[in-house]
Formats: structure tokens, C-alpha cells, sequence
């Protein structure tokens, strides 16, 4: 590799900055994880892939990466505003759980979904609920410091004064003259000074379940806090990068940029990445919006906007091939694209392993890891990269049909420059998906078959056999859920 600079989209700045760590060779990497109240949709694989990314080749690099990636348990209110109700608790009043049963559950669910995925577990991976004191000191220092102030035991950011002092939307690019128009009246809004201020601290209401004791009252943490505290515990008051998705930009972290300021009195990210949208007709693909797909639908094939289902490998490529900071349209087709590609990315590579070399090489490969490099060091341009190699497995199977030649060190530099990008850096493990396919195939076939049964004994009212057949699909841990359009299943 001749050229060592890498060059990272900073969206503060707004241009590409040469990435300089505040503590060489040590690198801090802070990413806003997923709020576990419902498994993990095609829009969160998005930065869990983008940031997988950014940690496997800052470490390729020769960066000792210290990679938090939070978990988001308490204080994150519907429509991230500051009034409505908890999500993770509006989950568990549904589902009649403790608010901790759901999260464990869909935590470990996340957890699976990302290790299928081939995403890389983050060197810490701290939770909002263990981290109240952090939070609780923070808002303190931030109230302290004159940029906050008490209302019936709730405690928000003075996003007026700190706008006269700093420059508040100086990330998004907003004014709060601007923040105000779009401002939606709450109830509870009242208790502010400005529409535009923040929570950092609400109080609990009656029969609000996730309640810690605070100098303001019983209550809980704003979700804006939560990313501020445990980046500052772990990672140090100034760290390098922060990142995320696009729609965290406003108010998220714009409201972190706030709080870390007055605070610790200086600015802790160096630079901020953020990832775009996965987009579906053009609309942002969201839990919200009602169009989004998990990851377990894709995997098993269990959507109707799908033809069959894709492999971890094949959604992981598909996410890759485009830049991290452009959006991702998703469609069937789209995924069978990359299905197609992957496989002849996988079978390049493998062709490698069973080529002959000749005294001489009629094609040049040399500069392949060169170009490779240089496309990543350029804001991590993975699909440039992946652009390069497809370029080279064209070189192969010319080698391969006899069409041309290469010698020894020549093969050796290809392979080594595959296994490099493809496998190590990329995370795309060579698929023996054929097996798993042909297995998935007959378990979709087996579950249509006893649920047309089971359908069939409702139809006759043999109410006996339907639920001992839904019993024993239930002591495999497979669930049946009756809807109006028929039953559906799902592994447990």
C-alpha cells in the first residue's frame, strides 16, 4: 500500500478531512446502537454494516480501535420527542413484560441478527439503564453551568442561551427560528421555556416502571443524554470519531454537540460520520412509517415486497456496494443483484485456489491492492473497491479459460489482496449457504403444509386439533400467529 493518508467525510465541516487521531495509534469510536423494543429491520443493519466497516479497517490500518456501540433501553420517547411514551415500556404494557424481559429479548435477537451478519461485536457495549449516575452527573454539570433549568422535577437544556453563547444546528444546518416553526405543541410543553429545549431529566409519572431517584426527583434520562455520558465515560471528554445514521443528525446529535459542550466547556468529537437511508419507493425505510422489513424476514423469505429469502452475506453485499453516505434503495430485485454479484465476487476467489501459473504473466495485477486501498482511504469507497475487483475477477477467468497467463508471485498477490478485502475487511465470508438454502427450502415446505392442516381443522371447528398442533409447534419454539389473510410462523 504506497498511499497512508485516509480521508473521512466529516459532516460538521461538511468536506473531507484527514483523519489525525487525538491519541496515535490508539483510535475512539463512538456509535449510537439500536433502541431494543422490536428486532432489528434492514434500516439498523445499515450503520451496524457501515460502522463494521470503519472498525475492521482502522484496525487493518495498524489502530488499536476502542469501538463502543451503545444499547438504548430507557428515554427514548415516541416520535424522539419529549413527551409520549417510552418505547421500550410501551413494548412491554403491550406484551404485559417487565421492560427489561424486552429488552433482554430483543437484545439477544440483535445480537444474532449481527453475528449471521458477520458484524463484528464493538469493544464495549453499554446500556442507557446501567448508566444513570453517568447521566444523572452530567445533567448536573450542565445545570451547574448555567444551561439548564428545573420545572416540576424535570430538567431541560436552555437551548436559547446556548445559542446566544455557541451556535445550536451548527451539525444540521438548522436555526432555531427554523426549529420553532417545525415545532409540534405537546401536552407537556408548557413546562418549557422555548419549544425548542430538550429534556435531560423527566419525571416519572404514576405508574412510569423505569424510575431511578435523582436530585430533581424520581424520573429518568432524556435520550439525548445517554450517548453524551457513556461516550465521555468510555472514550475520554475529546474522542476521534462519533457516528450513525443520517436521522440522528437532528435532534440527536445536535442535542449531544449541546450537551457535551456545557459540560466539559469544549467540543468531544472530531469528527462526525453519518450513514444515509435505506429507502423503499423513495421513503425512508422505518419502524414508524409501517414499511420497514427485519432482517428475520429476509433471512427466511417472510415478506410480501420479497420473491425468497436472501442470505446475511447476501444483504451485508448488498449494503456495501454503495457508499456509506448515499442512500440505499431497497427492492426485491435489488437484493437479487447482489446476490448475483456476491456470487461471482465468491466464485473469483475461489477460482484463485485452482489456477496454474506460467513463467509469465500476460495481465497486470499489481496495482489491484494499491487501487483497493486507495478507494477506502478515500471516505471508506467500498464500492469502488469492490468495483476494482470485479475487475480482477475478470482477469481471472481469462487465466482461468486459457485466455491469458500469470506466474507465481502474481497469484499470490491476488490471492493474498482477496482475502484481504473480501473476507478480512469487507467481512464477507465465503458462503456454504447451499446446504443452509436446501435445509430452509424444506422447513418452509414442512411449516406450509401443517399450517393448510392446522387451517383446515379451524375450518371444521376441530378447535382440539388445531391447538395441539399449534402446541407442538410451540415446544419447537415456532410461533403461530393467526391473522385476517391466514397464519404466519416465526421462530422464536
Amino acid at each position: 500500500m504506497t498511499k497512508k493518508t485516509l480521508y473521512i467525510y466529516d459532516s460538521l465541516t461538511r468536506k473531507r478531512e484527514v483523519f489525525s487521531p487525538l491519541d496515535p495509534p490508539f483510535a475512539g469510536l463512538y456509535v449510537c446502537g439500536p433502541t431494543v423494543y422490536g428486532d432489528a429491520h434492514l434500516g439498523h443493519a445499515r450503520p451496524a454494516v457501515t460502522f463494521d466497516l470503519v472498525f475492521r479497517y482502522l484496525k487493518h490500518l495498524g489502530y488499536k480501535v476502542r469501538y463502543v456501540r451503545n444499547i438504548t433501553d430507557v428515554g427514548h420517547l415516541e416520535n424522539d420527542a419529549d413527551q409520549g411514551e417510552d418505547k421500550v415500556l410501551k413494548k412491554a404494557r403491550l406484551e404485559q413484560l417487565e421492560p427489561m424481559e424486552v429488552v433482554q429479548y430483543y437484545t439477544d435477537r440483535y445480537h444474532t441478527d449481527m453475528e449471521k451478519m458477520n458484524v463484528l461485536k464493538p469493544s464495549i457495549e453499554p446500556r442507557a439503564s446501567g448508566h444513570i449516575i453517568e447521566q444523572i452527573g452530567m445533567a448536573q454539570a450542565i445545570l451547574e453551568a448555567g444551561f439548564a433549568y428545573e420545572v416540576n422535577g424535570s430538567l431541560y437544556f436552555d437551548v436559547q442561551k446556548y445559542n446566544r453563547e455557541f451556535h445550536y444546528g451548527k451539525l444540521s444546518g438548522r436555526s432555531v427560528d427554523d426549529m420553532i416553526a417545525g415545532t409540534r405543541q405537546l401536552d407537556g410543553q408548557e413546562e418549557k421555556r422555548h419549544p425548542a429545549d430538550f429534556a435531560l431529566w423527566k419525571k416519572a409519572g404514576p405508574g412510569h416502571i423505569m424510575r431511578w431517584p435523582s436530585p430533581w426527583g424520581e424520573g429518568f434520562p432524556g435520550w439525548h443524554l445517554e450517548c453524551s455520558a457513556m461516550s465521555a465515560k468510555y472514550l475520554g471528554e475529546t474522542f476521534d470519531i462519533h457516528g450513525g445514521g443520517m436521522d440522528l443528525l437532528f435532534p440527536h446529535h445536535e442535542c449531544e454537540i449541546a450537551q457535551s459542550k456545557t459540560a466539559f466547556g469544549k467540543d468531544s468529537v472530531r469528527y462526525w460520520m453519518h450513514n444515509n437511508m435505506v429507502t423503499i419507493n423513495g421513503q425512508k425505510m422505518g419502524k414508524s412509517l409501517g414499511n420497514f422489513i427485519t432482517l428475520r424476514e429476509l433471512f427466511e423469505g417472510r415478506h410480501k415486497a420479497l420473491s425468497k429469502a436472501f442470505e446475511p452475506m447476501t444483504i451485508r453485499f448488498f449494503i456495501l456496494q454503495a457508499h456509506y453516505r448515499s442512500t440505499l434503495d431497497f427492492s426485491n430485485e435489488a437484493l437479487e443483484g447482489a446476490e448475483k454479484g456476491l456470487r461471482r465476487l465468491l466464485q473469483g476467489m475461489e477460482t484463485l485456489n485452482r489456477l496454474e501459473t506460467s513463467e509469465t504473466s500476460s495481465v497486470d495485477v499489481t496495482p489491484l491492492p494499491d487501487k483497493c486501498h486507495d478507494a477506502m482511504l478515500d471516505d471508506f469507497n467500498s464500492p469502488m473497491a469492490i468495483a476494482h475487483l470485479f475487475d480482477a475477477v475478470k482477469s481471472i477467468n481469462s487465466i482461468k479459460d486459457g485466455q491469458a497467463t500469470i506466474n507465481e508471485s502474481d497469484l499470490e498477490l491476488l490471492r493474498n489482496t482477496f482475502f484481504e478485502f473480501v473476507v478480512d475487511i469487507f467481512g464477507l465470508t465465503p458462503q456454504t449457504a447451499t446446504d443452509e438454502t436446501h435445509h430452509k427450502k424444506i422447513i418452509h415446505g414442512l411449516m406450509d403444509i401443517v399450517l393448510d392442516l392446522r387451517q383446515h381443522a379451524r375450518r371444521q371447528k376441530d378447535w382440539d386439533t388445531a391447538d395441539k398442533l399449534r402446541d407442538a409447534l410451540q415446544k419447537l419454539n415456532i410461533i403461530v400467529k393467526d391473522g385476517k389473510e391466514g397464519a404466519g410462523w416465526e421462530f422464536e
